[in-house]
């Protein structure tokens, strides 16, 4: 359901009388409004404190009849978000298929705040490895889902294979039917051990030949229950694959509910330079989870919900659905794509490739 002009006028009207209120100049000057929230971009003079606007969220939001906004400086304007009463919801399959030219390893998110599909390359050097984070209800697992079926989407099972992990045994299970998952779901600590131990020895074997195809996703769902009840086996071999994989093209997707600073401290926040944080519990929470002091993770509306938060810089963004009656679809869908793609080649590393020439 789209929102008239005139609404969204009152609306950044609203924000004004709070600010004229409180003796804190600044101006509603456009917006943007998405499926998921309205942003309004806000400008104040030079010398007036960001804190004085932030401090106001709780009066905004009661202006607005919204629960919370969420309040941040970013681009040389404040800015102000609100969820909207109705989100419009955003599905995987038609924003993959309207998708072109889309690198190898690269995996759809949803959309951003400007509208625009979200896209996110494990290969690159400052992406590697992704860690989802937030509270029950944020949407994790749902955006992990999505983010292996879009990568599913764009590669053919030669050129990409997924390891999945989910000691819940529900989260993941659906992406077993997809041809590149490989053994099924693991579903208790031993066998995640297990299997984790044996992606080692594959990185390993991967680093003596100088080959680094194809691509292996390593999913792990409930990351803080896998090593808890993994113990140092599971958090080693896990520690490892983050230092070590990229080399080898092996990546990792892990969620977790917990976003603690025993969980994602020292050599695994180094390795997770990617975060995607939905739904905290606090600020806290929300410090750790991000890297950042002032994120307002902890006002995520949920459901989908989400910060992509990379190189120090937050992007909002509303994810996109795979239900299950996506999966057969896109199953059928992509059977004769998958099958024109040439099978991807163990090539050593640093090696040339010849080019072709065209007529």
């Amino acid at each position: 359901m789209s929102i008239s002009r005139p609404a969204l006028e009152h609306l950044a009207d609203r924000i004004e009388e709070v600010l004229a209120r409180h003796r804190v100049p600044g101006q509603v000057q456009g917006g943007i409004v998405t499926p998921r929230l309205y942003q309004f971009h806000l400008a104040t003079p030079v010398g007036v404190k960001v804190s004085k606007v932030t401090g106001l969220s709780e009066e905004i939001a009661l202006a607005l009849g919204c629960p919370d906004v969420r309040i941040y400086r970013a681009n040389g304007a404040i800015h102000v978000e609100a969820a909207r009463p109705k989100p419009i919801p955003v599905r995987l399959l038609p924003l993959c298929r309207e998708a072109r030219n889309v690198p190898a390893g690269t995996a759809l998110l949803g959309l951003d705040a400007q509208g625009m599909p979200l896209f996110v390359r494990l290969p690159a050097p400052d992406v590697v490895h992704v860690l989802v984070a937030g509270t029950t209800g944020s949407g994790k697992t749902a955006l992990a889902r999505t983010l292996l079926a879009s990568l599913a989407y764009f590669n053919a099972p030669e050129r990409l294979r997924f390891i999945l992990i989910d000691p819940k045994g529900r989260g993941f299970g659906p992406l077993a039917a997809l041809p590149h998952a490989l053994g099924g779901v693991v579903n208790t600590p031993e066998a995640g051990a297990e299997r984790l131990a044996q992606v080692v020895g594959e990185m390993e074997r991967r680093d003596r030949a100088g080959i680094s195809a194809p691509l292996l996703v390593v999913a792990v769902d409930e990351l803080a229950d896998l090593l808890q009840t993994g113990g140092a086996a599971v958090e080693s071999a896990l520690t490892r694959l983050a230092q070590r994989g990229r080399q080898a093209g092996i990546h990792l997707v892990a969620c977790t509910q917990k976003p603690t600073a025993a969980l994602i401290g020292g050599a695994m926040k180094a390795n997770f330079p990617v975060r995607l944080v939905g739904a905290v519990a606090g600020k806290d929470e929300a410090r750790y989870a991000t890297g950042l002091r002032d994120s307002g993770a902890e006002k995520l509306g949920g459901k989908g919900d989400f910060l992509l938060v990379a190189q120090g810089a937050c992007t909002r963004f509303q994810a996109a659905w795979f239900g299950p009656d996506d999966l057969a679809r896109m199953i059928h869908e992509n059977e004769c794509a998958w099958a024109r793609q040439a099978p991807a080649l163990a090539t050593p590393r640093g090696a040339k490739t010849r080019k072709e020439k065209t007529p």
